[in-house]
């Protein structure tokens, strides 16, 4: 190679270097890779210059550099009015079932019952989300599902995202129940919580929220989401893993329903639509409970 040199490319990437000097050598361009500890450069002949740049230019057109994926706009929703419902909602109740209102046994005819629910007692899924067995129960339910209940808030709205989390939520009772024997009761709206956080994974996994441009964005939401419920929905022996990885699943599996859905969170009728369904089905099904 002849002492006179000319630099024909040079940059940070070695990989882009290499991949050039592959052009050149298949063009039988003499040339030599110079890199030291903060870039590479290829380097030719004088002679050789001008052929090299056209090569490279070649390469460069049938090889244009990825385009980033553009970002998706979310439209944060307003998730107040649906949490505010929730601590309203399940603090009534636990009132109302601890003074025995009515003169009924709000646990006896509210809880997931096995037997009764194979028998047609619809309301049990339901009505059971919003029972707890004591203060502690219910604070802890309070916390996390105000958490969790504003994360899906704000992707959904009020209304939407709450429809979706009582319904997976009852889903995800119903699920547990017919998996378990017939004698398997349990209360609590924990099973709801983790249908929220099933829902925001599902559907910022679904609806491509997350960059795309590296694996571990792609699948982010979904091993987030599985590791807030290893680390939150598992406990003790009371802990009801099964109906809270139920939860999960079935708020999941509405997350991504609701992208393929013609829903807008922006629209208010769809949001007050979803909340006085919410309110509907809950208060209908205590209704027929307390009716029974």
């Amino acid at each position: 190679m002849s002492d006179d040199l000319r630099v024909v490319f040079e940059s940070r990437n070695r990989a882009a270097c290499s991949d050039r000097a592959l052009v050149l050598a298949s063009s039988q361009i003499p040339h030599t890779v110079v890199d030291d500890s903060s870039s590479c450069a290829l380097v030719v002949p004088a002679e050789y210059s001008a052929r090299a740049m056209d090569e490279l230019r070649l390469y460069d057109e049938e090889n244009p550099p990825p385009m980033p994926l553009p970002r998706k706009i979310i439209e944060y929703q307003d998730p107040v009015p649906g949490v505010v419902a929730y601590l309203i909602v399940v603090s009534l109740i636990a009132w109302l079932a601890g003074n025995s209102a009515f003169g009924s046994d709000w646990y006896q005819l509210g809880r997931v019952d096995g037997t009764l629910l194979r028998q047609g007692e619809w309301w049990r899924p339901v009505t059971a989300l919003t029972l707890h067995s004591g203060l502690r129960h219910l604070v802890g339910n309070i916390l996390f599902g105000t958490l969790f209940g504003l994360f899906a808030g704000r992707l959904l709205g009020s209304g939407l995202a709450w429809f979706a989390i009582v319904v997976s939520g009852a889903m995800g009772n119903v699920l547990n129940t017919l998996l378990l024997e017939s004698s398997h009761r349990s209360i609590g709206a924990s099973t709801a919580v983790f249908a929220a956080l099933g829902l925001v994974a599902g559907y910022v996994w679904r609806a491509k929220l997350m960059s795309q441009e590296r694996w571990p964005y792609r699948v982010g939401p979904v091993v987030g989401g599985l590791a807030l419920l290893m680390y939150t929905g598992t406990g003790d022996a009371n802990t009801d893993v099964g109906a809270h990885l139920m939860g999960f699943l079935c708020g999941f599996a509405s997350g991504m329903l609701l992208t393929l859905s013609a829903l807008r969170p922006g629209d208010v009728r769809w949001q007050r639509l979803g909340g006085a369904a919410t309110l509907v089905l809950v208060g209908g099904a205590w209704l027929v409970a307390l009716l029974r």
